[in-house]
């Protein structure tokens, strides 16, 4: 899946609940904070990290590429 960003970034919370892969802002903390995200392939625990176009973030098998 592509998101388009109208911004200079997105952050990875708002970025799995604005995709629809978590269905709130809490859920996203929880999974980021347990280690189930990557971004561009490597585990990530900050709710915050600020994802760019071109940042691919997995979880579960699904992955969602920032454009």
């Amino acid at each position: 899946m592509k998101i388009k960003i109208n911004s200079e970034y997105i952050k990875l919370d708002q970025l799995l609940k604005f995709a629809d892969i978590t269905s709130s802002g809490g859920e996203s903390k929880i999974l980021i904070k347990e280690g189930h995200v990557k971004v561009n392939g490597e585990v990530e625990t900050r709710r915050g990290r600020k994802l760019h176009p071109g940042d691919i973030v997995e979880m579960d098998g699904e992955s969602v590429e920032i454009e």
